[in-house]
């Protein structure tokens, strides 16, 4: 919690309980939560928050770089505590959202460099399919 509290601090921005209680979350999460679903899961906790303070937060959160947000093609946005520019995977089944290891964008950086002279600075990249649980689930749904 030391640790959370200082890197708000280091952003200059104010250590309030709320702050804390989001990207205490959001860090300790790979599951890429939207603002609603963390106002919900932190009501037990926190009964006085609004969602209104989530977003607020969210929005101070990701204006310092200690969070990403990630527009997935839903009607919200998610959040990722991972700030480093990595890829996800998307289930369009159960709209999870999982991170990909940056190494597999390692050759298509420099290619695109190479081939464009340009230097990148950044890139969102998402992949859509059917994670293995809902493949699963599929599977045992269907009639042999």
């Amino acid at each position: 919690m030391k640790e959370l509290a200082q890197r708000l601090k280091e952003k200059n921005l104010k250590v309030t309980p709320q702050r804390l209680a989001i990207f205490r979350m959001l860090s300790n999460s790979k599951e890429h939560p939207s603002a609603e679903t963390i106002y919900k899961s932190l009501q037990s906790t926190h009964p006085t928050m609004s969602l209104a303070t989530v977003y607020k937060t969210l929005d101070a959160l990701k204006k310092v770089n200690l969070i990403r947000e990630l527009n997935v093609g839903e009607d919200s946005f998610r959040y990722d505590a991972t700030t480093h520019s990595h890829p996800h995977l998307i289930c369009v089944s159960c709209k999870s959202v999982h991170d990909m290891d940056e190494i597999y964008l390692d050759d298509i950086r420099s290619r695109i460099e190479k081939d464009t002279n340009f230097k990148l600075l950044d890139e969102n990249l998402y992949f859509f399919g059917i994670c293995p649980k809902c493949q699963n689930n599929t599977n045992k749904e269907q009639p042999i």
